[in-house]
């Protein structure tokens, strides 16, 4: 376990999104997250007012996870297709790593009320965040577009199929389009 995770505030963020990501959103609730945390009842409450609270944490620090791992895999790419292929790399870690358990941001909307503004704030703003970055990338908006739907679809696919397929046909396809 990390320095970080020592910290309560960290095991129960850990502790969520391992357990939002095995069993899902709806079928995790707060006790067992606090036991499983090792954490008291009042200190859960400390951190996060409400489950809902809890899962913007969780998103929150899943898209800095996400941000810094791909920040990894791109740093030493020079052209804008490397750095965009380096995504589909990340899609590909990320799937031998978590099992293809699938895009956290995706799985919890799947699971939350259309009126749940808070959560569906912080997904849209990630989902935004990697399509603007594509957009930043290329300096042309409809291929961008293009690209954030094939990463998107090949997220989701994979997870469906529990395999790489989708991830390597989606990075080929993008290879040929970037020129």
């Amino acid at each position: 376990m990390s320095k970080e995770a020592s910290q309560p505030r960290e095991r129960i963020l850990e502790t969520a999104y391992e357990l939002f990501l095995r069993q899902g959103y709806n079928s995790t609730g707060i006790n067992q997250i606090i036991e499983e945390a090792d954490v008291a009842k009042a200190s859960f409450y400390q951190h996060f007012k409400s489950k809902e609270d809890l899962c913007v944490g969780v998103l929150e620090k899943r898209h800095n996870y996400i941000e810094e791992q791909l920040q990894a895999l791109s740093a030493q790419k020079r052209s804008a297709k490397m750095k965009i292929l380096a995504s589909f790399d990340l899609i590909a870690l990320l799937n031998e790593k978590e099992d293809f358990r699938g895009c956290a941001f995706l799985n919890i909307l799947s699971e939350i009320p259309v009126e749940n503004t808070k959560v569906r704030s912080v997904i849209h703003s990630h989902k935004s965040n990697i399509r603007q970055s594509f957009k930043e990338l290329l300096q042309h908006a409809e291929l961008a577009d293009h690209i954030y739907l094939l990463y998107e679809g090949a997220f989701v696919e994979s997870q469906l199929y529990r395999d790489q397929w989708p991830v390597n046909r989606a990075r080929k396809i993008v290879n040929s389009l970037i020129n």
